[in-house]
């Protein structure tokens, strides 16, 4: 018996949040949901979905895991994202973020994330989406970023083509 309620899925299955399984993770729910979420929470000029965002950081030539890149924010497919001021408010949300990335893990053979790795891609990343994407002119941030590793800017993609590349992607890395 699962935990808690389910939500269904975009290939049609049943997802338990609170009680994530491997046969209950489908590679193509996961491009589709994450093509169709804008970063940011949608605060940004163009829409740049989580799974162009997820590509684009597995080819950065950067030490780490390029599988767990693309990977790293598989979680919200299911549950969303919510922005990070209010996550640590959220009793429980991280516990629950971390348990369907490990049931993700587990299920595409990924191993063990390195954090720091994938934290520091994702910082650069982010020094070229706030230059891209993010407003222009907006408030100072607290925090420093690294600078943007290309010159050439993030033209986003339609959300058709970020599930694609999403998939293509998880394929390469699945062969390599």
């Amino acid at each position: 018996m699962k935990t808690g309620d389910w939500i269904e899925t975009f290939s049609g299955l049943k997802f338990y949040p609170l009680d994530p399984q491997p046969e209950d993770i489908c590679i193509e729910d996961i491009a589709h949901a994450l093509a169709l979420q804008c970063r940011y929470n949608g605060h940004s000029r163009v829409f740049y979905s989580v799974a162009e965002h997820s590509v684009r950081m597995s080819r950065l030539d950067l030490p780490g895991c390029p599988k767990w890149r693309l990977m790293h924010d598989a979680a919200e497919a299911y549950i969303s994202d919510v922005p990070s001021p209010i996550k640590p408010m959220l009793r429980g949300f991280k516990k629950i973020e971390e348990s369907i990335s490990m049931i993700i893990g587990k299920k595409y053979s990924l191993g063990i994330p390195n954090h720091t790795e994938i934290k520091y891609a994702d910082m650069v990343m982010l020094a070229m989406e706030k230059r891209d994407i993010l407003m222009q002119g907006g408030p100072q941030w607290r925090i420093e970023l690294p600078n943007p590793l290309f010159k050439h800017k993030i033209h986003p993609w339609k959300w058709q083509k970020a599930k694609t590349e999403f998939l293509l992607r998880f394929i390469e890395l699945e062969i390599t």
